[in-house]
């Protein structure tokens, strides 16, 4: 299933040869150099008075809604896994999700979490490319629907549309990530067939070659993602209200995927920084002021923190190893 890469070109040559703690000292100098010009920008006494007006019942509800997001994420990356040869029960890939979570927020690599679930998910290596290929589609799906949602809660706000016309938006968008989605994966053969050999393109998408024969799964997994990033906008309004800050849920369901795929990018540790400063400037429009902008990102950064806890303790009352030498290639990833 995995083809051969071509010859590097001189940048990915570099990068290879460069060692993984370069990539990881990168990203901590990037973070805190993001940190600093966030908390120069805001005035501290007024970010401590903000922070001591917290209602914490408001941030536990925001935890828990975001908790039950994660299990259904979970519940979506089963829909993908099942169908394909790993059957598990559903809750099994309940745990290994938080379990994902607990790495991806310990390890400094961006994908460290992602490399774990396909090491639990697979006992042996050709299993684990096929695991590879489950922990990739569900990316894929989960950004999918984090896109959908966001550009329907966007154009919505910035036309001002009503609630009927802001669901036919979401609609048409749905219906046309759907679509391109069946095709693609219905059409596999003929686009890796009329790519160059070798190439890297060409191999990152022959690892969906599994779900040729069931093109209706990706599909499926988008509408489940659409439901995740609800929870998740939802959360982080109930942490908001928690501080004063009350805007409609079409706000949210723009500003979190924004932010969300702001984060995607490789370029902080678990998108701290990035998460601070995007809510400080997409929240700013909606009057909010840079103080309670940045309260409401670590906020909704400590609830992230509790998913990943969670994950961690199950992790520890599981009875199988990660050897150390997994840990230090997904570090370095």
């Amino acid at each position: 299933m995995s083809l051969p890469l071509a010859d590097p070109m001189p940048s990915e040559t570099l990068h290879r040869r460069l060692p993984g703690w370069v990539g990881v000292a990168i990203r901590i100098v990037i973070t805190l150099g993001l940190m600093a010009i966030i908390l120069k920008g805001i005035d501290r006494a007024s970010f401590v008075k903000v922070m001591s007006t917290v209602q914490w019942e408001w941030w536990a509800g925001g935890v828990l809604i975001a908790i039950i997001a994660q299990v259904i994420a979970g519940l979506r990356w089963s829909s993908l896994a099942r169908p394909i040869g790993f059957s598990f029960p559903h809750s099994f890939f309940v745990w290994r999700f938080f379990e994902g979570m607990f790495f991806s927020l310990c390890l400094p690599s961006s994908i460290g979490g992602d490399f774990i679930k396909a090491y639990r998910l697979a006992d042996s290596t050709s299993r684990r490319l096929l695991a590879g290929c489950t922990v990739l589609a569900d990316r894929l799906t989960g950004l999918t629907g984090l896109s959908v949602l966001g550009g329907a809660a966007l154009l919505s706000v910035r036309w001002s549309l009503n609630e009927l016309a802001t669901l036919a938006v979401g609609g048409g968008l749905l219906f046309f990530a759907i679509t391109s989605l069946w095709f693609g994966i219905r059409s596999l053969d003929r686009i890796i067939s009329i790519m160059p050999a070798p190439h890297a393109v060409r191999e990152f998408i022959s690892q969906f070659l599994p779900y040729q024969k069931r093109p209706q799964l990706l599909p499926t997994a988008v509408v489940w993602s659409l439901l995740i990033q609800l929870g998740n906008a939802i959360g982080v309004l109930m942490i908001a209200h928690g501080l004063g800050v009350t805007l409609p849920l079409s706000v949210w369901c723009a500003v979190v995927p924004l932010v969300m795929l702001a984060m995607v990018i490789p370029v902080s540790i678990n998108g701290v920084g990035v998460r601070e400063g995007g809510m400080a400037m997409l929240l700013a429009p909606q009057g909010v002021p840079s103080e309670q902008a940045v309260a409401i990102a670590l906020l909704w950064f400590l609830s992230t923190l509790v998913s990943g806890l969670i994950g961690g303790i199950l992790f520890l009352l599981d009875k199988k190893t990660i050897p150390t030498s997994v840990l230090s290639e997904s570090s370095s990833n």
